[in-house]
């Protein structure tokens, strides 16, 4: 990837984690300031959508969660492609550091709740929760702390964010999918075909893609399988050529800024907002919240830091340039910061009503949580005065440059 998109990449995620902080807030203070009621009117307006006997009506957090949700994935399918093909995840001496570490901060978090939720049948669905990554609100600590953070670090955590949403994707697939419908599935097959058709042909016209790809996203909207999903099937369609303006990148650069600071700040409002009334530290302290705390505060660290300092023992990779193990630490205790993707995914997990606000404690908390614990960490241990910088600016090809 080249150095400039890197860097405007990071910026880019860095605000947008200011916003979803702000939309986080604004929630919690509609959900508990008297405007209760109009909260969750407004989440549950009856929307519908109809074109001859085809009918989608759905509430409107519905609507945020299964249809703007899905441009979301369409940009983390677009982030991944690139990144494997010509990015940070390119050659093996740069993926394999933050694939292990990704691998460690799923398993083990995973592990934690289930000691917690294990016995329980309905409450183990929920495994998948804490072994998530938000991106944005990481960034946006590590922006906190200015031009000490290395370039590397940051380019370390992006990499092994992107590779633990490539990791969620594959869960969503085989663990949250609904009663399936072969005929909607296999009209969603006939889409993608035509989608994969336009790729190997070299169509570059981008109304094609998006009239194939609407049609894909209804199909497995109907299907049972989560309608995201259509969203990263249509990105890995999407023309790339390495060092040539393509489809991919200008894609990309366009969706940024919705996704970033319209779509992600609005599904955060829409998810975020837990009526605290009547919640006794019995509710904090009971298995689901506990599991998803503990396995994003305790959970990412040890599993990051232990599998990376295993397979770097081993020779099969080393730490970045300019970055020390309490870097690193601090890193991992970042990867925590579950937000986005673990609200989604408990969403997935518990559709029924009675869950929401468990999962949501346990989200809150144990992002809120690592967010300070690496920013006080590596606020302590980073060297001052611009150093880092320096170093990064002195070999920029150690970094990823394409």
């Amino acid at each position: 990837m080249p150095m400039v998109l890197i860097r405007d990449f990071l910026k880019m995620e860095a605000t947008a984690g200011l916003f979803l902080v702000a939309a986080a807030i604004l929630a919690m203070v509609f959900a508990n300031g008297g405007l209760g009621d109009v909260y969750a009117d407004f989440l549950n307006t009856p929307v519908k959508v109809q074109i001859g006997t085809l009918l989608i009506a759905k509430p409107l957090l519905l609507w945020v969660n299964d249809g703007l949700m899905a441009i979301f994935f369409l940009l983390v399918g677009l982030e991944i492609k690139r990144e494997v093909l010509v990015g940070e995840l390119s050659r093996r001496d740069q993926v394999m550091l933050p694939a292990v570490a990704a691998l460690g901060g799923m398993v083990v978090p995973a592990a934690i709740y289930l000691i917690f939720n294990g016995g329980d049948p309905v409450a183990r669905l929920g495994w998948a929760i804490p072994a998530a990554t938000d991106i944005a609100f990481a960034l946006g600590v590590l922006a906190l702390l200015g031009s000490r953070v290395p370039l590397a670090l940051k380019v370390f955590l992006t990499a092994l964010a992107i590779i633990d949403d490539l990791g969620a994707i594959v869960i969503i697939a085989l663990f949250y999918t609904a009663d399936l419908s072969v005929v909607s599935l296999g009209f969603g097959a006939l889409f993608l075909v035509g989608l994969v058709t336009l790729n190997l042909m070299g169509v570059t016209r981008m109304s094609l893609y998006w009239i194939l790809g609407i049609a894909l996203w209804v199909c497995v909207l109907k299907s049972g399988v989560h309608a995201t999903l259509a969203g990263v099937a249509v990105a890995f369609c999407i023309p790339l050529k390495a060092n040539e303006k393509t489809p991919l990148y200008d894609l990309e650069h366009a969706l940024h800024p919705w996704v970033a600071y319209g779509i992600l700040p609005l599904f955060a409002f829409a998810n975020a907002g837990v009526f605290l009334g009547g919640i006794t530290m019995d509710d904090v302290l009971s298995p689901i919240p506990m599991g998803i705390a503990l396995g994003l505060f305790f959970g990412k660290q040890i599993g990051v830091v232990g599998f990376s300092w295993v397979a770097i023992r081993a020779g099969l990779c080393k730490l970045p340039q300019s970055v020390a193990w309490p870097h690193f630490y601090g890193a991992a205790l970042l990867a925590g910061i579950g937000f986005t993707m673990s609200l989604f995914i408990g969403t997935l997990a518990f559709p029924a009503e009675g869950y929401g606000a468990p999962v949501r404690i346990g989200v809150l908390g144990g992002s809120l949580i690592s967010g300070l614990a690496g920013y006080l960490l590596l606020a302590r241990t980073l060297p001052r005065g611009g150093e880092s910088s320096a170093a990064d600016r002195s070999n920029p090809a150690e970094v990823g440059s394409d």
